[in-house]
């Protein structure tokens, strides 16, 4: 008898697994093949031009959420980026950065342009409106938050990873922060043939 409940629970546990991983399959699926990834957006770059979602069709793209006051993640992405660019030589000529500000109250386009250029001319920043940069983190499924430290002065708590775009803006993965430098570079390998 235990022997026939065991399979029985053997039987449903497998059914169960095979379920998930074809609906996580068609999920990716999905989110590869269907549609630009988040959602319409109208903010301003770097120059204070007016930039869209149309800046990541055309070309694969890396995107990233910071901010310029952040004391280490968002520098160290940038460094890393950097390297990424510099390992991938032309093979990743195409591939186009993008630095989307958290903290637009004081990110003004002039500000992310020198805190960019200072690392790297290959990561185009972008900010504007508080709620539309919130509404574009919210499409991302990024989480940001406004942290008061001493003085009046604040920080920001905020999502730590590079999204990876095909030349269609179509999600592709992601990097972490701090990840293993092979491993990240190898996924921008991936990147620069989408």
């Amino acid at each position: 008898m235990q022997r026939t409940v065991r399979a029985i629970y053997a039987t449903l546990f497998t059914l169960i697994a095979l379920a998930a991983g074809w609906a996580s399959y068609t999920w990716l699926d999905k989110t590869n093949t269907e549609v630009p990834y988040g959602a319409p957006f109208e903010l301003t770059d770097m120059n204070g031009q007016p930039i869209t979602q149309a800046a990541f069709e055309g070309h694969p793209s890396a995107v990233f959420f910071g901010f310029t006051n952040c004391p280490q993640v968002c520098p160290t992405t940038l460094f890393e980026m950097k390297d990424w660019f510099d390992k991938l030589g032309d093979e990743g000529k195409d591939i186009r950065a993008f630095f989307i500000s958290i903290d637009p109250e004081r990110d003004t386009p002039e500000l992310l342009k020198n805190y960019i250029s200072n690392v790297t001319d290959r990561v185009t920043g972008i900010t504007g409106d508080k709620d539309k940069v919130a509404a574009m983190a919210k499409a991302w499924g990024v989480y940001f938050k406004k942290v008061d430290t001493s003085g009046g002065d604040y920080t920001m708590d905020h999502t730590a990873l590079v999204f990876l775009l095909d030349s269609n803006a179509r999600f592709h993965g992601t990097i972490a922060y701090d990840e293993n430098p092979d491993t990240a570079l190898a996924k921008m390998k991936r990147l620069a043939k989408l």
